[in-house]
């Protein structure tokens, strides 16, 4: 009896294994042909047939991309948004999440309630759309900074770092004098490096993948990511802007197609490859404040 409830928890075993090997090739076989195919000419790859490498490898389709200079000026928004907004939401959420911390704020149970609503409810995208425009940032770089500085979610996550850390800490930097900020920018920040981390991974990926808000907030072709570059390409424009972005010289070793999938991957190539190296933060980010001592 021993003996076959063992080869049945072997074969389980075996069974989950299977499963995970066939969700794993599920999930990667599609970002693996896409970038097969951008590698291959696109007149050839039109015959089909390629699914595990390169027939006629070619570098064309990547060139069409670099040499767009549309493409380029959206990677440099992308990337300047990412940066910049990634450092003031840090900056602020942090801030206000320390004001929070302070068990002697006037009113923190009230904001505390106003806060957790509004991570249920919205005001809806007209009321939101009214308000962009009425601060004066429709067709503004800023669009994607001023209303991103700050998370209630986010906040949350501070919140129960900040609690964790030591009060002696504070109680030693008043003693010698030192006041909220200086706490703040002397101890409190340089403290919470793990949580500080794990937030700049969270809205940094946010930003980089964020194409919804040019759609809705920019008509200025210069202000747009790439993500929404990549957008506008695949859902809207079609052929008819992909072959004005195709030079003369490569027009016959080139399609629509080979051009949409080699855009996709230069538009993912960056976030994927940084993604692995900094998930275990996603995983501290969630643990923070859940243990108890």
């Amino acid at each position: 009896m021993l003996k076959n409830r063992t080869t049945a928890e072997k074969l389980f075993d075996w069974g989950n294994i299977a499963l995970m090997l066939v969700i794993c090739f599920l999930t990667i076989y599609p970002i693996w042909y896409v970038i097969v195919n951008s590698f291959n000419e696109g007149q050839d790859a039109m015959r089909g047939g390629i699914y595990w490498l390169p027939r006629v490898f070619s570098l064309d389709n990547y060139k069409t991309v670099f040499q767009n200079k549309g493409l380029m000026t959206a990677m440099g928004i992308t990337v300047a948004k990412t940066v910049v907004g990634t450092a003031l939401h840090v900056f602020f959420t942090a801030m206000v999440a320390y004001a929070f911390s302070r068990k002697e704020l006037v009113g923190r149970k009230l904001y505390m309630y106003i806060g957790t609503v509004t991570l249920f409810f919205s005001g809806g995208l007209i009321p939101y759309y009214l308000l962009i425009r009425d601060l004066g940032l429709l067709d503004s770089f800023w669009v994607y900074i001023f209303p991103a500085m700050f998370s209630f979610f986010d906040l949350i996550i501070f919140l129960a770092f900040f609690r964790e850390l030591p009060e002696g800490l504070e109680e030693a930097a008043r003693i010698d004098g030192a006041n909220d900020f200086k706490i703040f920018y002397r101890i409190i920040i340089p403290c919470s490096m793990p949580v500080i981390a794990t937030i700049s991974l969270f809205h940094g990926v946010y930003q980089w993948n964020d194409y919804f808000t040019a759609v809705i907030f920019t008509n200025n072709p210069n202000l747009q990511p790439i993500q929404t570059f990549l957008y506008r390409i695949v859902a809207l424009s079609g052929s008819n802007q992909i072959a004005s972005m195709v030079p003369d010289n490569v027009v016959r070793k080139v399609t629509s197609q080979s051009v949409k999938l080699a855009t996709m991957v230069v538009a993912t190539l960056p976030i994927v490859i940084v993604y692995p190296f900094l998930q275990k933060y996603f995983v501290k980010g969630f643990m923070i404040g859940s243990i108890k001592g």
